[in-house]
């Protein structure tokens, strides 16, 4: 069980998508608090790399994998690799995803829509997969802890910009409860984490350079949030402090 605090650690964490954004605020936070980090990327080496500089700046172990979830081939060379250079695997955060840009239903594109799915999808459950045979009790593992990173998209739905998005993000939300129950006697713990309106390059990566000041008004707490504070959340549900959580969706996003 993944333990929380430098004076409990534990096995290594793998954090997919890790290279900017919630994905390197977590990788982050997980290395300050002791813990070896696979800081698995797709493209972006070089911000991956930076990421893992920072933690071990900061004294903590970390690695740069990469890797794309949505191929089965890379999802395996991920979990060897990261078991092998940095110990045992006892906990994961499906963080990698795409959103298949901003766009009506009516104007989504076959290829993009295939391709978000792969990601947010298929590759959550074959990391999930490879996790559960490393840290499941019945496989011979000492148990673990799983998030996986959901949007609030999935309950407001996502109208008018990324409904397809909200769709894939509601799967995790299903997958997440699901695998929490199919595992919960077997050590291993699943949650999911549902940011809201959070301050990273998502939005301008997307062409809505002022989304987080249009939409910030809207939010009870009237701002966005930051990447750290959605980190914060995630590192709670590894921790030995959610010991009796799991398949909860937890939700920061201000109030929204």
């Amino acid at each position: 069980m993944v333990v929380r605090g430098k004076e409990e650690k534990a096995g290594a964490i793998i954090v997919t998508g890790a290279s900017r954004g919630i994905g390197a605020a977590i990788a982050r936070l997980a290395g300050a608090h002791g813990f070896p980090v696979a800081v698995n990327f797709t493209r972006g080496e070089e911000a991956a790399r930076g990421v893992v500089a920072d933690i071990e700046s900061a004294g903590g172990r970390a690695l740069a994998i990469q890797g794309d979830v949505a191929r089965e081939e890379d999802v395996i060379r991920l979990f060897e690799t990261a078991s092998r250079e940095l110990g045992p695997v006892q906990g994961l955060v499906n963080n990698a995803g795409i959103t298949g840009g901003f766009a009506r239903v009516e104007e989504v594109q076959a290829d993009a829509l295939s391709r978000m799915l792969a990601v947010n999808v298929v590759g959550t459950i074959l990391c999930a997969r490879e996790a559960v045979r490393r840290m499941s009790l019945r496989h011979g593992g000492t148990g673990g802890a799983i998030v996986n990173i959901s949007s609030l998209a999935s309950r407001t739905g996502g109208t008018g910009e990324w409904v397809h998005y909200a769709a894939s993000k509601g799967a995790i939300n299903s997958f997440t409860i699901g695998l929490a129950r199919e595992v919960a006697n077997e050590g291993i713990r699943v949650n999911a984490v549902a940011p809201g309106l959070i301050e990273t390059d998502l939005h301008a990566t997307n062409g809505a350079l002022d989304r987080v000041e249009r939409l910030s008004p809207s939010i009870p707490m009237q701002r966005a949030g930051t990447p750290q504070e959605v980190a914060e959340g995630v590192l709670w549900l590894l921790s030995s402090a959610a010991s009796y959580t799991t398949g909860t969706i937890l939700e920061i996003g201000g109030g929204r």
